[in-house]
């Protein structure tokens, strides 16, 4: 009986102008459906570090559950590093040519289907007058035979140098990258491919999924896909329980949805059941690290969705993340400038003053000597600093130092326990016998 009637009492705090606000909570219907034979084999690739040229970067290395499906610092060490997350140290032996120049998205919830843009950019995205209904940076050369968006999404880190290709002259993959060889019989996907249906037990793995034809590197990225779409679905936070049977949140994070969904604003861009609207914003989020520009650019800024779609409206825009177990997913924000889930709260109430003001002392940046010409030289550059300024879209918003611990509150109910490690979580070991990132 009082558990009903705070049930009631909840439903009436969310009645009636916030419950029109509220998304309709997850269902099986909002997910892509899977095999388990696909699933276990994906989990076995995802964690591999046979996918990488020099054999030691997995893609769980920069997507690893101990750090909410990123790893855990500002900007990573791919190829060259050596470690996990934040011990994560440059190789002496095989020192990294920069930082990432992005943070490592988290990857909760992919599977659902609205998930129909990839990266930051969204430089890869659902698109039904394109080759297989998917636009890549590669147009016409996309290869055909990926399931989707998250499937297709792997083309790119196992060909990128500063993740998992490699330097260009250290393997046979790297050099296929350098020499612009991606596509056909001997280039980089096709090699990769090759590397895996040389081991047996992937082979065997793979008799149960395709057949016994040969593997394509699309086989092996939908299979990590597959594996993606089961293992890191998180849809019973405490929020959806909220949803689904009105089962009430403390008071405290209940203030601060009635914030989130109301004056605060936050729904505007955080909309729908994962918290996104799935759309490009620019809100003056401080620039570190390399940036992400061409070979022949000169300069450390990133312009995000610009480089995908040349509009000028563009600049400054990256994709709203997901808010689905943000409170695991540090640091925040394209580049991960700010390392506290309170610290980028705060930056949405005036994105220009906290931009102004930023700090750099909290990123969380592994020891690089040859990035410190680059870590920080946007902040240093007036033009590009007032740049970014002008493009930010937020307005200030007003609100308490209760109201923003409210917020956070909120935002903690949004984690779903059962997704911090995983449905089938990190295997003993992999078909290649390489070292297995814990």
């Amino acid at each position: 009986m009082r558990r009903t009637a705070f049930a009631l009492l909840a439903s009436c705090l969310a009645a009636p102008a916030l419950a029109a606000d509220l998304p309709a909570p997850a269902s099986d219907a909002d997910f892509v459906v899977t095999r388990p034979e696909e699933v276990k084999l994906g989990q076995l690739l995802f964690y591999d570090p046979l996918l990488s040229g020099s054999k030691t970067v997995a893609c769980a290395t920069c997507h690893h559950p101990r750090f909410g499906t990123s790893d855990g610092v500002s900007l990573g060490l791919g190829d060259g590093g050596i470690g996990l997350g934040p011990d994560r140290v440059p190789d002496p032996d095989n020192l990294p040519e920069q930082r990432i120049p992005r943070n490592a998205p988290a990857l909760f919830n992919l599977g659902a289907r609205e998930f129909t843009r990839m990266f930051h950019d969204g430089r890869l995205e659902a698109d039904p007058d394109k080759p297989d209904g998917i636009r890549t940076p590669l147009g016409e050369e996309m290869v055909h035979g990926f399931s989707g968006v998250l499937s297709a999404q792997a083309m790119f880190p196992v060909v990128a140098p500063d993740e998992m290709a490699g330097h260009y002259g250290e393997s046979d993959i790297s050099k296929a990258v350098r020499k612009g060889m991606f596509t056909g019989a001997g280039g980089a996907w096709d090699l990769i491919a090759r590397r895996v249906e040389a081991v047996p037990e992937y082979r065997a793995a793979f008799d149960q999924v395709v057949g016994a034809r040969p593997i394509a590197f699309t086989d092996v990225a939908n299979a990590i896909a597959a594996f993606i779409a089961f293992e890191w679905r998180a849809d019973d936070s405490p929020f959806d329980r909220f949803l689904r049977e009105r089962t009430p949140l403390p008071p405290k994070a209940m203030k601060g949805m009635e914030l989130f969904y109301g004056a605060a604003g936050c729904a505007r861009c955080h909309s729908g059941v994962f918290q996104t609207d799935q759309d490009f914003h620019a809100i003056a989020m401080p620039q570190i690290g390399p940036g992400k520009t061409e070979r022949f650019e000169s300069g450390h800024f990133d312009h995000g969705r610009f480089r995908v779609t040349g509009r000028e409206g563009d600049i400054y825009r990256f994709r709203t993340p997901s808010l689905r177990n943000v409170t695991l997913t540090a640091p925040y924000g394209h580049d991960g400038a700010y390392a506290s889930l309170e610290a980028v709260v705060r930056h949405h109430l005036d994105p220009v003053r906290a931009l102004s003001s930023y700090d750099p002392s909290q990123a969380i940046l592994p020891p690089l000597d040859s990035a410190r010409e680059s870590d920080f030289a946007v902040l240093a550059d007036p033009r590009e600093m007032a740049a970014i300024a002008e493009a930010n879209e937020l307005a200030p918003t007003a609100l308490t130092e209760d109201d923003i611990d409210a917020l956070l509150a909120f935002l903690e109910s949004l984690t779903d326990p059962s997704s911090r490690t995983g449905r089938l979580g990190i295997p003993d070991r992999v078909p290649s016998g390489l070292p297995v990132p814990r």
